[in-house]
């Protein structure tokens, strides 16, 4: 067994495998990593070293491990098997969390349930996919569910698309969290962006619309684009916040006059300079970026996938919600918003205060370390012979 003896006096070692290292899945899992610090664990992070997460996983204080792992699986599967399976071996940790679907892979082929593992999709890969592809990645999860003793969803709507998918699992469903200390009201939209040198020449009083996002197929750039074509708000002005593999696409399609800031370590001079923040995601658990914006007072627009309602405060949705890949339905809804202020005003100011009551990043961490103090302390069960549940 690879499993070490643990009480609830000791401190757990908790092993984070995580692909991919950046966005989302990166701020989620340094905010596990600094709240488990400070709760007296030892959080360990093996992930690529070629990205942001390493050393800001360093930063928040835990070990970090190099695991070289590319973000689909391809022929280096068994080589990051065993690598894997040798970071198990070398930290014993009490609990493996895995992120994503590539970690999640490869944990559970390393670990095989012999040690309690938490499995977090952060969105599901079959979702991402076509045809044969979705097929076989819908077939591996509901193989690899064995090999979990829960699978922890950001939002109901999560779970319940696992569900459809014939994923027989334990679930739990742990809202994703924003640190609320850093993401508030900053005053107005245009002293915020007074200090942003990419929008000289834009006319003070010009709506601004930003979405804060990996440029990537997921995050429905493209449609934005195809959106911001059609009639809107006069001299409204759009930008793009991120960096990623769809790029250089982007460039070259956007209509004149769309920004481009590239990435940034801080969003939120940029979320505090818009009157509105868009993301058209094709797929999602729960996104991050709406959940800060609307902490900072701002009105988001969401394409209704999973976790964007629930990511709302009653009422939001016949004004936030659109159907994803809908270029018209989203130009249309955007058109509404930016020309009626008060209405932003009103949704900006309900947001904050929902989310500043229901997405706490404190309450998310508190959660996970109570979800990990359970599975140590259920006993362990020869894994072909476990049951499904």
């Amino acid at each position: 067994m690879l499993q070490k003896s643990c009480t609830e006096e000791d401190r757990l070692t908790v092993l984070h495998l995580v692909q991919p290292v950046e966005g989302g899945v990166a701020r989620v899992v340094t905010d596990l990593v600094a709240a488990q610090v400070r709760a007296g664990l030892r959080p360990v992070v093996a992930c690529p070293p070629d990205g942001p997460l390493a050393a800001e996983a360093a930063d928040a204080g835990a070990r970090v491990c190099a695991w070289p792992a590319e973000r689909v699986p391809g022929p280096r599967l068994g080589r990051e098997v065993t690598t894997a399976a040798r970071l198990v071996r070398a930290c014993a940790p009490d609990v493996i969390h895995a992120h994503s679907a590539k970690a999640g892979l490869v944990g559970r082929l390393a670990v095989r349930g012999l040690v309690p593992t938490v499995f977090q999709p952060h969105a599901w890969s079959f979702e991402a996919l076509e045809g044969r592809a979705a097929g076989m990645a819908m077939a591996w999860e509901r193989f690899g569910a064995r090999w979990s003793d829960r699978i922890l969803c950001v939002s109901e709507s999560e779970r319940r698309a696992g569900e459809r998918a014939g994923i027989a699992a334990r679930w739990s469903v742990i809202h994703n969290g924003i640190d609320l200390g850093r993401f508030r009201p900053g005053g107005g939209a245009a002293s915020a962006r007074a200090g942003l040198a990419l929008l000289d020449g834009v006319p003070a009083d010009a709506p601004l619309v930003v979405c804060v996002g990996r440029l990537s197929r997921q995050k429905g750039q493209d449609v934005l684009l195809r959106a911001w074509d059609r009639p809107r708000a006069r001299d409204a002005r759009l930008v793009l916040v991120g960096d990623g593999p769809y790029g250089d696409e982007l460039r070259r399609t956007a209509p004149p006059g769309v920004l481009f800031a590239g990435a940034t370590r801080d969003v939120r001079p940029w979320i505090h300079a818009a009157d509105v923040l868009v993301l058209p995601s094709r797929w999602e658990g729960m996104a991050l970026a709406p959940l800060e914006a609307m902490a900072c007072g701002r009105p988001v627009l969401l394409s209704d996938v999973n976790g964007a309602r629930e990511s709302l405060p009653p009422g939001h949705a016949p004004h936030c919600l659109v159907p994803p890949e809908d270029p018209a339905a989203l130009a249309a809804a955007l058109s509404a918003l930016l020309a009626d202020p008060a209405l932003r005003a009103e949704l900006g100011r309900t947001a904050e205060r929902h989310t500043r009551a229901a997405f706490d990043v404190t309450k998310t961490t508190d959660e996970v370390l109570r979800l990990y103090r359970e599975l140590v302390g259920q006993p362990r069960t020869t894994t072909r012979k476990r049951t499904q549940r």
